[in-house]
């Protein structure tokens, strides 16, 4: 598994959101500015991150996004499961039934499938407000 920029800059913009007010819709456009993401590649990860449940969105005068749960209550897995996808580490472990003709021999699908279920279980893990509080103590807040 290899977290794509589409993961990164999704769990910047979601970190983004957990340090303003959470009372607040904020417009992608200053999260797009803080972040220097493109408001184009913006509009396209919040739109996965609206789907997944993860922001409010509204629209017009004083709209924009705001988290749907407490920075404390989102984990970093379910950002980059809208994001991504899948924490799969092989092709063959990417949908819910394996499809592969070699699964029922495979001696190597024990171990990809204990990697996923690792990887998983660590990122549900750390939520927003963790990488929040690393990111406080860097000097721009945007190395994620």
């Amino acid at each position: 598994m290899k977290i794509t920029t589409k993961g990164r800059y999704a769990l910047r913009i979601m970190v983004d959101l957990a340090q303003q007010n959470p009372d607040a819709f904020i417009p992608l456009k200053e999260i797009s500015e803080r972040q220097e993401i493109s408001e184009k590649y913006s509009e396209m990860i919040i739109g996965l991150l609206s789907k997944a449940g993860l922001v409010y969105s509204s629209r017009g005068k004083g709209g924009g996004y705001k988290l749907v749960k407490p920075a404390d209550k989102c984990s970093v897995g379910s950002v980059l499961k809208a994001a991504e996808g899948s924490f799969a580490p092989v092709t063959c472990l990417e949908f819910p039934e394996n499809i592969c003709p070699n699964a029922g021999n495979c001696k190597t699908l024990p171990m990809w499938t204990e990697l996923e279920r690792r990887i998983e279980e660590y990122l549900e893990s750390v939520t927003i407000a963790d990488v929040e509080k690393q990111t406080t103590s860097t000097s721009t807040g945007v190395c994620i």
